[in-house]
């Protein structure tokens, strides 16, 4: 047999005594030459392999070795613990049994990932112990080297803060113990609604209050800062106020402005008034002393929206027209969509372990997840949503199939009409 070429069978067939003689003739197959000069048949990647090249390996392992992730590892590398709960992320996969099934069917697909199939017993011990802080800078890491087309113009950033709990087993309660509401944790989120993905995150207890995460937030400065009443915190407001940043929020009902000025609004709008105030409440935690924000001019914009309900928006940006103050508001909404997306469509609702370490680690291999989907959909520019090529991912992940037609049926298998002739003899 001549390398780089296929035999085919001719359909003359000649019987002797002691054998068969079958006539054969060859056909061209496409082949490449290796680094070596030597011809080897081409090996079609996975759409799994195809995801993978968004992260960026090199960084990778320089943070397993900062971490000393692999130190006295025998049996499970971090970068199969890396695959193996990034596939069941992808995959849907629930359980250790599931993901040690799932991917032992696939075995030579992960020889070619650099990865091998991981043990229950082994997976749940890697969960448990090795350091999730890992896979949280894997995270940032990977949002670095993104497309540029998903990268941030910090001339008009924006950053939607906010947090969400997450609800866990009862065996979580000795680290994750909310009072009467079970054992819950907080995913604390830095948003960018201009590319759709997170900038920043944390993990805590759900008993962590929301402003306590936010004071320990790196601050851009002359960036915009949307958030809910979750961070009424007037010392907090002012240091975005003295960074140079804009802030957009919600006044509480028991808080009530000084008025300086009265500005003129668009008749028939949703802006029902606009006026300069200052907020000179005294602090009673500090025997009434004026808060840093005291005597400074802020903006009170009233709007009503399309549920009927009154909302009334704080800014410290005194030029921009109220409208766009509203609108800043409304888009606070991406961030709640944000959550319920990874909710219904990545494994953050139920956990393969319970330390707080694998609930860590498994969050932030899903927000990693979601960042390559986010990654790929943008690079491939394919013409469906963002959910449907998530589901085409999902159904595909361990198949041949390219990332740009995902949304096609692949193309059909040529016949050879040779074969055809060979079985009518």
């Amino acid at each position: 047999v001549i390398l780089g070429f296929i035999p085919r069978l001719s359909g003359l067939i000649f019987w002797t005594k002691c054998m068969a003689l079958i006539l054969l003739c060859f056909e061209s197959f496409p082949a490449f030459r290796t680094r070596k000069g030597s011809n080897t048949m081409r090996h079609h990647n996975s759409l799994f392999h195809h995801l993978l090249q968004f992260v960026p390996w090199g960084r990778f392992e320089a943070l397993v070795d900062r971490h000393g992730a692999d130190v006295r590892v025998r049996r499970l590398s971090a970068k199969s613990q890396f695959v193996a709960l990034l596939h069941a992320q992808l995959s849907g996969a629930s359980s250790l049994r599931e993901i040690e099934t799932t991917l032992s069917s696939h075995r030579h697909r992960l020889y070619h990932l650099g990865a091998r199939v991981p043990a229950r017993s082994t997976l749940a011990d890697a969960n448990a112990k090795r350091p999730a802080d890992l896979y949280a800078d894997l995270f940032t890491a990977t949002l670095a080297t993104a497309h540029r087309g998903l990268r941030r113009a910090s001339r008009d950033a924006v950053h939607l803060i906010d947090a969400s709990s997450i609800r866990l087993a009862n065996a979580c309660r000795g680290w994750a113990d909310y009072e009467a509401h079970g054992a819950l944790v907080k995913l604390h989120l830095d948003y960018d609604p201009i590319t759709g993905i997170p900038a920043h995150f944390e993990i805590t207890p759900a008993r962590v209050n929301d402003i306590t995460q936010a004071r320990a937030l790196s601050i851009e400065p002359g960036a915009t800062y949307v958030f809910d009443l979750g961070y009424y915190d007037f010392s907090w407001w002012s240091v975005l106020h003295n960074s140079g940043c804009r802030f957009v929020t919600r006044l509480k009902t028991h808080t009530r402005p000084r008025l300086i000025e009265e500005r003129s609004i668009e008749a028939g709008g949703p802006v029902r008034a606009d006026r300069t105030v200052a907020i000179d409440t005294r602090l009673k935690s500090v025997r009434g002393a004026r808060h840093p924000l005291a005597g400074i001019p802020l903006r009170e914009v009233v709007v009503i929206i399309e549920t009927g309900k009154t909302l009334r928006l704080l800014t410290n940006d005194l030029n921009a027209p109220a409208a766009e103050i509203a609108d800043l508001y409304k888009m606070r909404w991406r961030i709640e969509l944000f959550f319920r997306w990874i909710k219904q469509h990545l494994k953050i609702k139920r956990f393969i372990g319970t330390s707080e370490n694998a609930i860590r680690t498994q969050i932030a291999i899903a927000l990693i997840a979601y960042l390559l989907l986010r990654i790929a959909h943008h690079t491939q520019k394919v013409p469906i949503s963002l959910l449907t090529f998530a589901r085409l991912v999902r159904t595909n992940l361990m198949h041949r199939r390219p990332l740009h037609d995902l949304d096609k049926p692949p193309p059909p298998v040529p016949s050879d009409p040779r074969q055809q002739v060979l079985a009518l003899c």
